[in-house]
Parts: structure tokens; sequence; C-alpha cells
């Protein structure tokens, strides 16, 4: 059974991605290989700077939703385990 994972993606122009999967090297594989378009910005290749794995689908994806509501220093302070605020 695969786990169900909420990442967050840096991009190689520095952008960020959120999302969700249940096969996160097959997402990650997917999109640097250029076929995720979708997912891509300009085809670059990306790499997973955090993730959670969760029981269920739906759990993932509500943190899916917390991620996309981070603005990026927020995610950038997540990623880094800064917790001033």
């Amino acid at each position: 059974m695969k786990e169900n994972v909420a990442y967050i993606l840096e991009c190689a122009d520095g952008t960020y991605y959120s999302g969700w999967t249940n096969d996160l090297d097959k997402r990650v594989k997917t999109h640097n290989s250029g076929k995720g378009g979708k997912y891509t910005r300009a085809r670059l290749p990306v790499k997973v700077v955090y993730y959670e794995t969760f029981p269920t689908k739906e759990e993932a994806m509500k943190r899916e939703y917390q991620f996309k509501q981070l603005k990026r220093a927020q995610k950038e302070a997540l990623i880094k385990g800064d917790t001033a605020e």
C-alpha cells in the first residue's frame, strides 16, 4: 500500500509547488522528465524539500490545502525548520 503524502517541491528557478499524492517518487520523476506539464513551470527540474505522510487521502489533501495557503517566506521557514514568527 502506498502512503498518502503532502509535499512541497522547489523548482530550479526558486519557486515552490505543493500538492499531495500517493506516489511521490513517480510525481517527481514525471515532472523532471518534462511530462508533468500541469505541474511544471517551463519544465524546470524540481526537488522535494518537505513532505509529510498521512494514513488517509483526505488528511493529505487537507495538509496540501494548508501548504497552498502559505506565503513563500512561510514555506521557506517551514522547510528550514525556523519556528520564530
